[in-house]
């Protein structure tokens, strides 16, 4: 994802995750610090510039002339099921994964993630690895400076280009212990790739990772590519992501994906499919949050 794309994916996301901390209840994923990284000021901003993108989503409502409230709520809930769903599963994982010894969360394409910040519960049993463009983390250093809580420990900056160095490399340079039981996130990332730059990408994850490490990431299934069959809402993401540079390139055909995994030395645990998701974290919401269609979550462990 090219450096400016992705500074401003970051920070979409963290105001997605703002958004739905400061304003929904119940929670589907409480990222309760997520508008610290903010200003007032720039909320406000936000917030008046997200609403204005009613007319663009979803023009049909515009002639019901919503206050601004009801306008915000509209675009935001919607598109904020992608990074709350996939973040709720994540964490959700990496709870289980603890109670079997995971010592490393190595965090992929970080972005503005608080986890460690939210999680001091967590720094003396897990060091926590966010691998990210240099950009990026000089962004992220900018906004926890907001957050008026000290640098946690166990929290380790990892720096590199992921179109000039493999994980593995970037790894190898920082603390990260290879034989420690770890966990991996690779969120947000996997369908604006070819599919021979992703299996070059768990390939190294897997040369690096101890056996038994989890590693969880999100992709789209192969029909969020095919114009006929592809959802509405999907289909503005992906001209939205064509116009910012950074088209939709690979999707994966579920039932495959497994055969596929398993000769890269991965184990699939988990496939979680829109419906499956919407079951697990939307089911009996009453505003518009929901599983977002073609996006699924694939837990897997290193097997080899």
């Amino acid at each position: 994802m090219a450096e400016k794309q992705a500074g401003l994916s970051a920070l979409g996301m963290a105001y997605m995750r703002a958004y739905h901390a400061t304003h929904d209840s119940p929670k589907i994923f409480d990222d309760f610090l997520a508008a610290s990284l903010f200003t007032p000021e720039e909320l406000e901003q936000t917030d008046q510039t997200w609403a204005g993108l009613l007319k663009y989503t979803e023009p049909e409502l515009v002639a019901s002339n919503p206050d601004a409230a009801t306008a915000l709520a509209w675009v935001v809930q919607p598109e904020a099921g992608i990074t709350l769903g996939r973040s709720r599963y994540t964490e959700d994982c990496l709870e289980e994964a603890l109670q079997q010894g995971v010592r490393q969360y190595i965090i992929l394409g970080a972005g503005l993630d608080t986890f460690a910040y939210r999680r001091a519960d967590l720094a003396d049993r897990l060091q926590v690895f966010e691998v990210d463009h240099p950009a990026t983390q000089t962004l992220k250093r900018e906004r926890a400076a907001r957050l008026r809580q000290d640098h946690p420990m166990n929290l380790h900056y990892v720096a590199t280009d992921f179109t000039q160095e493999s994980v593995a490399d970037a790894l190898g340079r920082s603390s990260y212990d290879p034989h420690q039981l770890s966990f991996f996130s690779w969120l947000g990332v996997s369908f604006y790739l070819t599919q021979p730059i992703i299996f070059d990408t768990l390939r190294s994850i897997v040369s690096i990772a101890a056996q038994g490490s989890t590693l969880v990431f999100d992709y789209m299934d192969t029909d969020a590519l095919i114009p006929e069959k592809t959802a509405k809402q999907v289909q503005l993401m992906q001209r939205m992501a064509t116009q910012l540079g950074e088209p939709i390139k690979t999707g994966f055909e579920p039932s495959a994906l497994a055969a596929e995994l398993h000769r890269l030395g991965l184990r699939l645990e988990e496939n979680l499919d829109p419906a499956a998701i919407q079951a697990r974290y939307f089911a009996s919401r009453t505003d518009r949050y929901h599983a977002i269609p073609h996006f699924h979550y694939a837990r897997t462990l290193v097997a080899s």
